[in-house]
């Protein structure tokens, strides 16, 4: 059996409690200071093993407990299992809703009184707290309870604000589709204005271009509207995003290219839409803010991550004015647990460099 078969084994449940009821059993045998008999064996023996069965059976099991340490507790020899009871009070209390977990403590405290004033005869000054002690467990027991139900709530509404987050994100791919797309097609119409009366050929190669760009901007959209419209469900017409098109991406901008280095390999799911997003972005904004500027697109593989790096020779300009777009990309790098660092360059021009660890394939 390896380390890691061995954790799982004893993750279990069921695998603390029968360690659990060992640990009872040895306890009960070993407080016994008048010498071992088969009433005290027994009575070991069956608090051990109900153990077993606490998480499932709580309420029966205290009961059960109860009877033994009643029997065990009967003059002239002490022989309760008093480990077994306090367990057995405590698993009520923490595997039972509030109002059973009363009960279970309301009937301890007056089987506890009974037994401490009849059976013992102690007088009620001394009476009153031993009787009240069994309580003590049970409460225990309710409060790890609701400390759970607490940590399960606080979870609950980390995944509702995580669902908020991914909406947002949504909202700033249909940013990223919608500017790219757009301008896009804008920069091809312009192109087939342009070349129609000298052209035709190289107006109608503009116009499909244009007219793929805009088929692909529709699939896009649709794809992030049916991720906001349904939860969970399954989504067809994913829109294709990755390295994996980062050419033509490239190419579809016009004047920009595309310089590979390293040895190339798959992407977390993650990692390889955020490459992509990124690039598409810093080429939306050359456009939209160094018109005519060519851009350099540096992809590079390295050991255990991968940058990414989009440069411009247009006019420098601030980090400031790009807007939602970079401060979308620099949140997606900072999800993937990289740095995105963007602004301008000392040879003149923009630059947007990310660096993003491979941390686990999705």
């Amino acid at each position: 059996m390896s380390v890691a078969d061995f954790r799982r084994w004893v993750s279990r449940p069921w695998a603390g409690d029968a360690a659990l009821a060992v640990v009872v059993l040895a306890a009960e045998l070993g407080s016994v200071s008048s010498g071992l008999s088969v009433r005290v064996v027994l009575i070991a023996v069956g608090g051990a093993g109900l153990m077993l069965l606490r998480r499932r059976y709580p309420v029966v099991v205290a009961v059960l407990v109860g009877v033994l340490y009643v029997v065990g507790a009967q003059p002239p020899r002490y022989d309760a299992p008093v480990s077994a009871m306090m367990i057995a009070l405590y698993s009520a209390g923490r595997h039972t809703p509030a109002l059973t977990s009363f009960a279970v403590a309301a009937t301890a405290v007056v089987v506890s009184l009974a037994l401490n004033g009849v059976v013992m005869g102690a007088p009620l000054s001394m009476t009153l707290p031993l009787a009240l002690s069994p309580a003590m467990p049970v409460a225990a027991g309710h409060l790890v309870r609701l400390r759970k139900e607490l940590t399960v709530r606080r979870e609950q509404r980390a995944a509702e604000h995580a669902v908020r987050e991914e909406r947002r994100r949504i909202a700033r791919e249909l940013h990223d589709v919608i500017a790219h797309h757009v301008s896009v097609v804008g920069l091809y119409m312009g192109v087939a204005r342009r070349t129609i009366p000298i052209d035709g050929e190289r107006a109608q190669r503009a116009l499909l271009t244009g007219e793929e760009t805009a088929r692909r901007a529709m699939t896009e959209m649709r794809h992030l509207l049916d991720v906001l419209r349904t939860d969970g469900e399954s989504v067809e017409n994913q829109a294709g995003v990755g390295v994996a098109r980062l050419p033509a991406l490239v190419e579809e901008s016009g004047n920009a290219a595309l310089e590979v280095t390293g040895e190339a390999v798959e992407l977390p799911t993650t990692v390889d839409h955020a490459v992509y997003r990124i690039v598409q972005e810093a080429l939306t904004n050359t456009r939209k803010h160094a018109v005519g500027a060519s851009s350099r697109v540096r992809l590079t593989y390295l050991p255990g991550l991968v940058e990414v790096e989009v440069a411009d020779d247009g006019q420098a300009r601030q980090s400031g004015g790009v807007g939602l777009g970079l401060a979308g990309m620099a949140e997606r790098v900072s999800l993937c647990g990289g740095r995105l660092r963007a602004g301008p360059s000392p040879a003149g021009g923009f630059v947007v460099h990310a660096r993003i660890p491979l941390q686990e394939k999705t």
